[in-house]
């Protein structure tokens, strides 16, 4: 039987456990004295393998093809499948939108002659010089908004 010197050794429910655990235990403190490894049985050689293998500092940097490894993993990993489910759930999140839309509508021409004049106070002018800004800005977006949609569009077309 291995005996344990160096620590006291905790309580075990299982023989089995104690043994594994003072095989672990002299093989760690065999390989920090750098003892020979001759008389050591396979699992001690394993153990200590792996003693000597958590001392070693961790590499600093990633491997050169680190990119090319991970490209590689994810191209290889099979595509998510579409679960059963999903075109339910968006079908019924459309409807639920069509729903709400429709509301806010009647709700506008039921009660909008009430609460809209208020709102026209901060809308500028017609002829208002920041008119002309506003207007000017809707255009630049709607624009950028188009020309993304077009690009995105070229790049599915080409992929």
């Amino acid at each position: 039987m291995i005996q344990h010197i160096d620590d006291p050794i905790p309580s075990f429910d299982d023989a089995a456990h104690e043994r594994e655990w003072l095989a672990q235990e002299n093989a760690m403190r065999r390989e920090r004295l750098q003892l020979d490894p001759a008389g050591d049985d396979a699992r001690s050689r394993r153990y200590r393998l792996l003693a000597r293998a958590l001392r070693e500092p961790l590499p600093d940097t990633l491997p050169a093809d680190f990119a090319q490894r991970l490209a590689a993993r994810v191209a290889a990993a099979p595509a998510p499948r579409a679960v059963s489910g999903s075109s339910f759930e968006s079908t019924l999140t459309l409807a639920l939108a069509i729903v709400l839309a429709v509301a806010a509508g009647v709700v506008v021409a039921i009660y909008g002659s009430t609460w809209l004049p208020s709102f026209a106070t901060f809308l500028p002018t017609p002829h208002a010089p920041t008119t002309r800004w506003l207007l000017a800005l809707a255009g630049c977006l709607g624009a950028s908004w188009l020309l993304g949609q077009w690009q995105r569009h070229a790049q599915g077309n080409a992929g």
